[in-house]
């Protein structure tokens, strides 16, 4: 079945069994991606940086561990996803890595988190915006935490052509994984957008970024916020 457009799925993982499915999966390899490419792309913003829909967090500990001067803010809306987030935190910090005091976890919803405006040098977020209705939420955040000149950097999956992609795609990447991760896996898939969606979205949010497709099943908008204005 041809996948014209998307297919909703739940927002927030508030499932036990799904958020600890979460907690374990392997996404090593794209959370590396993305926290490399933005260390690479944006190494001047490295100070003080907020992750929107951070989920388990491992993305947030990766980029501790890459910059080590940098403070983040972490936000989820899943109390039991910022509840794994801190024991992961706690258990790092009892090695050699000061992680857990450079990280501040909270718990929020976009858009409107209980955050000041204008105070970031660098907006992040992955994998959040196909579980958005309105994907505005994220875009609108995006504009109001962002100094002038923040960094953006966002990564999400990529809608496949049909219903049978999305299969392939699961059984590809997730063949060992949890019965429950992949069935949210192959959602998340038909929840996503494409290219053109976003970059549409984009220019309705008048925000100058680019969107490319940096994998065989994800996009990265990225650039830099010119105008402080909502």
């Amino acid at each position: 079945m041809i996948l014209e457009n998307r297919v909703l799925e739940p927002e927030l993982m508030d499932d036990e069994r799904q958020s600890i499915a979460y907690a374990k999966a392997d996404f090593s390899a794209s959370n590396q991606l993305f926290v490399d490419g933005f260390v690479r792309d944006f190494p001047g913003h490295l100070r003080h940086a907020v992750d929107i829909g951070c989920g388990p967090g491992d993305v947030v500990i990766r980029l501790a561990r890459a910059a080590s001067d940098i403070h983040i803010t972490a936000i989820d809306g899943s109390n039991r996803c910022t509840r794994q987030r801190e024991h992961r935190l706690r258990a790092i910090d009892r090695g050699d890595v000061n992680v857990r005091g450079r990280v501040r976890l909270v718990e929020g919803y976009v858009p409107g988190v209980a955050l000041p405006d204008r105070s970031y040098d660098a907006i992040l977020s992955k994998d959040l915006l196909h579980h958005l209705p309105d994907p505005s939420a994220l875009w609108k955040e995006v504009v109001r935490l962002g100094q002038t000149g923040a960094a953006v950097y966002v990564m999400d999956l990529v809608r496949p052509l049909t219903t049978g992609d999305a299969h392939c795609i699961v059984d590809t990447v997730a063949a060992n994984e949890d019965p429950i991760l992949r069935e949210d896996f192959y959602n998340s898939l038909c929840a996503a957008f494409t290219i053109d969606e976003v970059a549409g979205q984009l220019r309705a949010a008048t925000l100058d970024l680019r969107v490319t497709q940096v994998s065989d099943r994800h996009m990265l908008v990225s650039g830099l916020l010119t105008s402080p204005s909502l």
